[in-house]
C-alpha cells in the first residue's frame, strides 16, 4: 500500500449480522479449497524472498516479480490479452535530485547521510558569502521574521521546529501554552518562505539525525512518475534540511549560534532577522530518465456475460533494496499478489471443469503502486478492455497479518473498505458472501470519509472509482512491520490471508454469475 505519514485512530467496528453458514453452493465452494495456505505458502516464499529484492519498481527483483506471475497466468491456462503479452508496459521518468557537493567553510557534507536536500530544476550552482537569518520564517502581527527583510533570490536560514515563547513558556502568537499552527505545521512556515522567492531555504532540524536513521534512503531516493511526453523536471525551492551542528559550523564567523539566536528571540520577544556571512559551496540540481514497467494481465472469458468485465487486482511492487537493505514486502503486497494468484487458480479450475463465469475477468498485478498508484492510474488511461464494460474492481492490498486494532481481540477479521461508495448492492453482496461461507468480522472502520490516514484513497482500486466503478479494498490493516524490512514471510498467517481472499473469490463468483449488472447508486466520499 502506498506509504503515508498518519495517526492511529481507533474507531468502533461494524460486524456483519447475516445468519452464518445457510445457503452455501457446493461448486462455488469446492473451487474456493483451491485457495489454501500450502499453494499461498509456495508463492509468497518466492515472491517475498532475497532473491527479489524487495520488488522495486524498475529494479531487476521487480521484473523478476512480474516474470513470475506471467509464467503463472499462463500456467493456469489463462489468456495473455495485451496483444498476446500478459505485459501492459507502463512508461514512466525516474527523476533523481543529485548533489554534486555541499561544503561550508571548505568541509564537506553528504546528502542522505550528514543532511537531506529536496527540491527540482537544472544544475545549479551556489557560492555564498553571506545569508539571510530569518528566525522561524513567521509573518504575523504580533511577530514577523520576514517584515522589511527582501529574499528574494537569496540564501535563507529557518529554525524549522518551534516557535517564539515568553517568559512564562507560551507562545508570542497564541498567547497561552496552546501553540500556534506555525510550530505544528512546516507546510504553513515553508510556504510563507516560498512565497518571497528565495534562492535556497536551509532549515534546522533538532530531529535531523533521528529523521536520517529511520527514512534516510526514501528521503534522498529518485522520484518516479508516469512519462507524460514531456519534461518532467519542474523547479520547486530547494530546501536542504541540517542540524545545529553544521548551522553552527555556518554561523563561525559570526560568533553567534543558532541557540544564542533563538534564546535572543524569546528575551527579546523580537525577530533577530538579518545578513550574516558565511562560507557556502553547493551544486545541485534534477536529471530524468524513462524507463518501464509493466503490469501483469490475465484474461478469463465468460460466457453469455462475457462483454461485463470483474477486475481483480493487486500490486505486486514495494520498496525495493535500499543501499544493500532488502524491505522484503511479504504483507505489503506479497499476500494480496498471493491471494490475485489463488483466486485465478480457483477460477481457471472451475472454467476447465464447465463451471465457468459468465461474465468475464481480468486478474491484475499491477506496478509502481507504492510511487502513487502509478500502474493502475495508467491502466485506469489506457484500458485494455473498455472501462463502460467494467462492473467492479476488487483489489487485494495488505490481507496476510493482524493489525494493532485486533492484536489483542479477534482476528478473525478484514477491513472490506468502499463496498457502498458507489454501489449499496456490492456491499450487500460482499455481507452475504462473508455470512455464507467465510464468516469475518467486517470491519468498516475506514468508510469513515473523517478517516485521518485516507486509505480508501492509498492503493490501486481508487483509480477505478474515480471512472464510477464500484470496488471494495479487501485489507488487513496497519502494523508496526509496515515499510519496514521486518515485513517478512515468517510473519504472514497464511489461513487468515487464504479465508481473506476467498471472500474475494465468493463476491467475485455471485457478481461474475448474476443476471443483473451491479446498480451504480452512491456517491459516498
Amino acid at each position: 500500500m502506498k506509504q503515508f505519514f498518519f495517526l492511529f485512530v481507533s474507531l468502533v467496528p461494524t460486524f456483519s449480522g447475516c445468519v452464518l453458514g445457510q445457503d452455501q453452493d457446493p461448486i462455488q465452494q469446492k473451487y474456493a479449497t483451491e485457495i489454501n495456505p500450502e499453494s499461498a505458502r509456495r508463492h509468497l516464499s518466492i515472491l517475498a524472498s532475497a532473491e527479489y529484492e524487495g520488488r522495486g519498481t524498475g529494479e531487476p527483483g521487480g521484473e523478476k516479480a512480474a516474470a513470475y506471475i506471467a509464467a503463472e497466468f499462463k500456467r493456469l491456462g489463462l489468456t495473455a490479452p495485451v496483444e498476446g503479452s500478459y505485459f501492459q508496459p507502463v512508461k514512466l521518468v525516474r527523476t533523481r535530485f543529485d548533489v554534486k557537493d555541499f561544503a561550508i567553510a571548505g568541509q564537506s557534507f553528504r546528502n542522505g547521510k550528514d543532511f537531506y536536500f529536496v527540491g527540482g530544476g537544472p544544475e545549479t550552482h551556489i557560492q555564498a558569502k553571506d545569508i539571510v537569518f530569518i528566525g522561524y520564517g513567521i509573518s504575523e502581527d504580533k511577530y514577523d521574521d520576514l517584515k522589511g527583510i527582501d529574499i528574494e533570490g537569496k540564501v535563507v536560514l529557518v529554525l524549522s521546529e518551534g516557535e517564539p515563547k515568553d517568559s512564562k513558556g507560551n507562545s508570542l502568537i497564541t498567547g497561552t501554552d496552546t501553540p500556534s499552527d506555525w510550530a505544528t505545521s512546516n507546510t504553513k512556515r515553508l510556504q510563507n518562505i516560498t512565497s518571497k522567492k528565495p534562492e535556497l531555504i536551509i532549515a534546522v532540524s533538532n530531529t535531523l539525525k533521528e529523521s536520517l536513521a529511520r527514512f534516510g534512503y526514501r528521503l534522498t531516493q529518485p522520484r518516479i512518475a508516469l512519462d507524460e511526453g514531456k519534461s518532467q523536471v519542474t523547479h520547486t525551492t530547494p530546501v536542504v534540511t541540517i542540524g545545529k551542528d553544521m548551522a553552527n559550523l555556518l554561523f563561525a564567523k559570526t560568533g553567534t549560534s543558532v541557540d544564542k539566536l533563538s534564546a535572543k528571540i524569546d528575551a527579546t520577544q523580537k525577530s533577530q532577522s538579518g545578513v550574516y556571512k558565511v562560507d557556502l559551496n553547493t551544486s545541485f540540481g534534477s536529471k530524468t530518465e524513462p524507463f518501464t514497467s509493466n503490469n501483469v494481465l490475465a484474461y478469463l472469458e465468460g460466457t453469455d456475460l462475457k462483454d461485463g468485465l470483474l477486475v481483480i487486482t493487486a500490486h505486486y511492487d514495494h520498496e525495493g533494496n535500499q543501499n544493500g537493505v532488502i524491505f522484503f514486502g511479504a504483507d505489503d503486497n506479497g499476500s494480496g499478489t498471493t491471494g490475485v494468484l489463488e483466486i485465478a487458480r480457483a477460477f481457471a479450475k472451475a472454467k476447465s471443469e464447465g463451471h465457468g463465469p459468465r461474465r468475464s475477468i481480468l486478474f491484475m498485478a499491477v506496478t509502481a503502486e507504492e510511487k502513487g498508484l502509478l500502474g493502475s492510474n495508467y491502466y485506469s488511461r489506457h484500458p485494455v478492455f473498455p472501462l463502460e464494460n467494467t462492473v467492479v474492481n476488487l483489489n487485494t492490498d495488505m490481507i496476510g497479518r493482524i493489525d494493532d486494532k485486533h492484536l489483542n481481540g479477534n482476528h478473525n477479521y478484514v477491513h472490506a473498505i468502499g463496498s457502498d461508495k458507489l454501489s449499496s448492492e456490492l456491499k450487500a453482496i460482499n455481507e452475504k458472501a462473508n455470512a455464507t461461507y467465510t464468516q469475518l468480522e467486517l470491519d468498516y472502520m475506514y468508510d469513515d470519509p473523517k478517516d485521518p490516514m485516507r486509505i480508501y484513497y492509498r492503493s490501486d482500486q481508487y483509480n477505478f472509482a474515480k471512472h464510477g466503478i464500484p470496488v471494495i479494498f479487501y485489507f488487513s490493516g496497519l502494523h508496526p512491520d509496515y515499510h519496514t524490512p521486518a515485513d517478512t514471510v515468517d510473519k504472514i498467517h497464511f489461513e487468515l490471508l487464504c479465508k481473506r481472499a476467498r471472500l474475494a473469490f465468493h463476491t467475485a463468483w455471485e457478481i461474475a454469475n448474476r443476471d443483473q449488472r451491479l446498480v451504480v447508486d452512491s456517491n459516498k466520499e
